[in-house]
């Protein structure tokens, strides 16, 4: 159970008041996420303070549960080289990749040639953070194929003392290639002399190291395991990637496309300070003007029809703010989609399809509502078709566009979640005002 704010309060004072011996007692009744929830409320120095006071063991994983994995890095770095490897030792080994593969090469060097046990660490940071190689532990549990119930049983004791997790027991050859995995029910109700290759599951689920993280966690959720191998090409077994290393893709990579949904590049931090976020949210705020002035320049070219009829001032930003509305909706389910893989080729038309009907349908019912009104205000029935038409085909083209456009980016490795918005509010804005005062133009003049 989370720990309440007053709990979190105390400690945060103790630090403030300099009790920090007090503060490393009530420490160890602390989950690490809610210890991690303290230092990152503290301010440079004194987590830093903190940090060095606490045994390595809880301050290992206090840093790895931080929410803000910046800070945790920063805390890192700062810490002479001992004291850093000490708390890099207590972690595992996907973990201290983690936390020091975001450090400056220097750093990593730093605190790399003074810890004991440092080969697993190097290996994983030679592959990309978000990857199955970087995202996987070497710690694993293995038997030999050749190996009976009863020998398996030992081996798994022996090797079970140096990992934290047992969810699966894999099974390999001499040349240490995966053959299968050991169902734990069959292994336990076996008798002791039955070998293990009678009753193991085949090896037929596993990622390579290159594989991106996201289709890992796909490839878990979809079959519901509890942690999936990695082997390389000639199918030696590397390491394995667990459950809880998916929860934490799955909420890196759902704050990542939220922040690209709203414009906002994935690699600004949410502890950032105004400058960096200022540095990378601006250049995209340029691409939105520039698109803006596109939509600006149709009304230029109308002004003589918005002059002569300046009740369509009133039903511009209502027509375009609906057809922007309705094309997130769709860019929304459509980039949802692709995040999850459930959009083939061969659907492709299917699912722009299904987008556009939903844009006429939705678009009937709005435009009957304003055209109605825009009839009502002015007592002009032309004026209240050129509003149904304009609200109506725009619709249509909100549906087109927020199911085609990112199908079309991710088709040209273009990210969706960070460009089509600004393609589809683009695309709903000129079309809307093109509609409206084309229409307007040809039957109310």
């Amino acid at each position: 159970m989370k720990r309440p704010l007053t709990a979190i309060k105390r400690m945060l004072d103790l630090v403030r008041t300099g009790e920090i011996a007090a503060f490393v007692r009530r420490a160890r009744e602390f989950e690490p996420a809610d210890l991690a929830d303290v230092l990152s409320a503290l301010d440079e120095r004194d987590r830093l303070t903190v940090v060095q006071a606490l045994p390595p063991e809880l301050s290992s994983q206090a840093l790895v549960e931080m929410p803000e994995p910046a800070l945790a890095e920063e805390t890192l770095a700062a810490l002479a080289p001992e004291r850093a490897a000490e708390i890099v030792e207590e972690l595992d080994d996907d973990d201290a990749a983690d936390i020091l593969g975001e450090l400056p090469p220097a750093d990593q060097e730093r605190i790399l040639s003074t810890l004991e046990h440092r080969a697993d660490v190097r290996r994983l940071l030679r592959y990309d953070e978000e990857t199955a190689g970087g995202r996987m532990t070497t710690h694993v549990v293995t038997v030999r194929d050749t190996a009976t119930v009863g020998q398996a049983l030992e081996e798994i004791r022996r090797q079970a003392e140096g990992v934290d997790d047992v969810y699966q027991v894999f099974v390999v050859d001499t040349d240490r290639r995966l053959v299968g995995s050991l169902p734990f029910k069959d292994l336990v109700v076996s008798r002791p002399e039955r070998q293990v290759r009678e009753f193991m599951a085949p090896a037929d689920i596993f990622v390579r190291p290159d594989d991106d993280q996201e289709e890992v966690a796909r490839l878990l959720v979809r079959y519901n395991l509890p942690g999936v191998p990695v082997v390389d090409e000639a199918g030696h077994l590397l390491g394995r990637i667990t459950f809880d290393d998916v929860i934490d893709v799955v909420k890196d990579e759902s704050t990542e496309d939220i922040l690209k949904f709203g414009g906002v590049p994935a690699g600004e931090e949410l502890s950032a300070g105004w400058r960096a976020a200022v540095r990378s949210r601006l250049p995209w705020l340029y691409v939105n003007l520039l698109t803006a002035f596109l939509a600006g320049g149709v009304v230029y070219l109308f002004q003589g029809t918005v002059q002569r009829t300046v009740v369509l001032a009133v039903w511009m930003p209502i027509i375009a703010g609906m057809g922007g509305n309705a094309g997130t909706q769709a860019l929304a389910v459509t980039v949802r989609r692709l995040a999850l893989g459930l959009i083939p080729p061969h659907l492709f038309v299917r699912v722009v399809g299904k987008e556009v009907l939903v844009g006429i349908v939705n678009g009937v019912a709005i435009g009957v509502v304003v055209g109605l009104i825009a009839a009502l205000m002015r007592a002009d029935a032309r004026l209240g078709l050129v509003v149904f038409l304009a609200m109506t085909g725009n619709l249509l083209v909100a549906g087109f566009a927020g199911g085609f456009i990112p199908v079309v980016l991710e088709r040209y490795g273009i990210d969706p979640a960070i460009a089509s918005s600004i393609f589809v509010t683009t695309f709903t804005d000129v079309c809307g005002f093109l509609l409206l005062l084309g229409l307007a133009g040809s039957l109310l003049l």
